[in-house]
């Protein structure tokens, strides 16, 4: 009789957390639990511990936090050595370290706060990467994930997305830095930007306005509202599916059920 093939088993992966902030080491501990590949996790609440632990224990893939005080995420690099690093995924909510990643060599880039889907894409991607180191014609730029590499494209050409809105009024023009931004309401052929308790008129259409704010911060909640996530305190369930968003300025917005999926994709969990 001839001896049965046998597939080999993937070995069992050790994954390295590291991020300054509990709530988000959790997240992705939790998701990592789920999944039979992964046999350990390791967590690091800085920069010192993180190369302690790199070092020691040699994880297969380390999520790693971009802004920690002290020793930040590319400080990690800079002292154990891109070359020395183990498959890296940095973890952020701000996309202009975006570049600086791809210099790093990381294998992907996740911006908070991401999907769980987004996540999976992720594990895919590293997977694929350690069942073959060798690089391949797809893994220029790093195997980052292409909503990624669209925005950084984006960010190359000046204006594509709002860092600020210019604001006209008579012979005053006002830049409101986007991170600035509650809320944009339509208003006809117009919008109504709502920033820091003003309001402020901007001759453009909301579908318009979208187009050019950042997707990761800014998510449509109602055909005539967008919020953005970081001004957003609490959601509340109403009636048929609907949900009623309360901003930290205090102001309550309804939130249609035609955009529910929206909302929780880039809260990265079902409401």
């Amino acid at each position: 009789m001839e001896p049965r093939h046998v597939a080999s088993q993937p070995k069992p992966l050790c994954a390295l957390v590291v991020d300054d902030e509990a709530p988000a080491r959790r997240r992705i501990c939790d998701l990592l639990a789920r999944d039979d590949d992964v046999a350990s996790v390791l967590r690091a609440e800085n920069g010192v511990a993180a190369i302690d632990m790199i070092q020691r224990s040699r994880p297969d893939i380390v999520f790693l936090d971009v802004q920690m005080p002290g020793v930040d995420g590319f400080g990690v690099v800079e002292a154990i050595g891109p070359e020395n690093m183990p498959l890296t995924v940095f973890v952020t909510a701000y996309d202009h370290f975006a570049i600086r990643a791809f210099e790093v060599e990381a294998i992907d880039y996740l911006l908070k706060p991401f999907s769980g889907r987004r996540y999976e894409q992720t594990m895919e991607r590293v997977k694929e990467r350690l069942a073959d180191p060798r690089p391949t014609e797809g893994d220029s730029a790093g195997g980052f994930g292409p909503e990624l590499l669209e925005l950084v494209a984006k960010r190359a050409t000046p204006g594509a997305i709002w860092d600020w809105i210019a604001v006209k009024s008579r012979d005053t023009t006002r830049l409101l830095m986007s991170e600035d931004i509650d809320w944009i309401e339509a208003a006809g052929v117009y919008v109504t930007v709502h920033s820091k308790g003003d309001a402020f008129l901007y001759r453009a259409g909301l579908a318009a306005v979208a187009n050019r704010l950042d997707p990761f911060r800014f998510v449509r909640i109602h055909r005539s509202h967008i919020v953005n996530v970081r001004s957003i305190a609490s959601l509340e369930r109403r009636s048929h599916g609907e949900f009623e968003v309360m901003l930290k300025t205090g102001t309550r917005l309804m939130m249609s059920r035609t955009y529910r999926g929206e909302v929780e994709a880039i809260l990265g969990q079902p409401l």
